[in-house]
């Protein structure tokens, strides 16, 4: 009995004594290797812009239930933007927008069947909106390189602008005019590829947003309407994508 007493207490102060040099010792922190750079260093100037257009045309043109689709359309987009580099990686700035889309349609027609099939001529509509956006950007190098990195933009955008619409010709001519009015805060991750030492191109893509838009609507100049709405989104919306050029001062 007396041993397994004297086993017991030996192993005992074993266990003490381990535990208290381990304690002794400083801990190393842990690392897990990743490397960074300071890929916009702080007192930069970024500048450039954003710039889209496309033209169509169709004459007679016919696709599955749709027939005799006559008529053209096209729309323009230019976003100016200008950021500072207040810390290493971080830029704080505006950026401006300006939209104009146009679409007249002359005769079109949509036909399912024999008994089911109608038509519509003579649609014109023109809106033009402008947006102002502030905008917090971070940047993340990958890993070491100097030329490819992420970033992150917070983006708060204020805009409006105006819109018509266009149904039918002579005495049976109808028309709706539209001023809306739209606040939105969202998220926007990218890629920026640097070709040289000042000139970048940047990719970037809406993911998280929230918003709310008010539309005034009068038609024929009698009959006045309102409309509003509230939007929450959080996915990858690919038909946000975005594309600029940008130049580092």
């Amino acid at each position: 009995m007396k041993n397994i007493f004297k086993t017991i207490l030996v192993a005992a102060t074993l266990a003490v004594s381990l535990s208290m040099m381990a304690q002794e010792q400083d801990p190393q922190p842990f690392k897990r290797g990743l490397e960074l750079v300071n890929f916009v260093p702080k007192g930069q100037w970024i500048t450039g812009a954003s710039v889209g257009y496309s033209l169509s045309e169709q004459d007679n043109y016919q696709f599955f239930v749709v027939e005799d689709l006559s008529g053209d359309s096209y729309s323009f987009k230019v976003s100016p933007m200008l950021m500072y580099a207040f810390q290493d990686d971080m830029a704080i700035g505006a950026r401006l927008g300006y939209a104009r889309t146009m679409n007249r349609l002359e005769t079109g027609s949509v036909s399912i069947n024999e008994d089911t099939n109608f038509g519509v001529d003579n649609l014109y509509s023109l809106s033009h909106n402008y947006s102002a956006t502030a905008a917090f950007r971070n940047y993340i190098s990958m890993g070491t390189s100097r030329r490819f990195a992420f970033f992150n933009e917070v983006q708060l955008t204020v805009g409006g602008g105006e819109s018509k619409l266009c149904n039918g010709s002579g005495q049976q001519l109808t028309g709706t005019f539209e001023r809306n009015y739209n606040v939105n805060l969202g998220v926007a991750p990218g890629v920026v590829m640097f070709l040289n030492n000042f000139t970048a191109l940047e990719v970037n893509v809406g993911v998280l947003g929230i918003g709310y838009s008010e539309t005034k609507s009068t038609t024929d100049q009698i009959y006045v309407s309102r409309r509003d709405s509230r939007s929450a989104s959080l996915n990858l919306n690919l038909f946000s994508l975005s594309f600029g050029v940008a130049f580092y001062l």
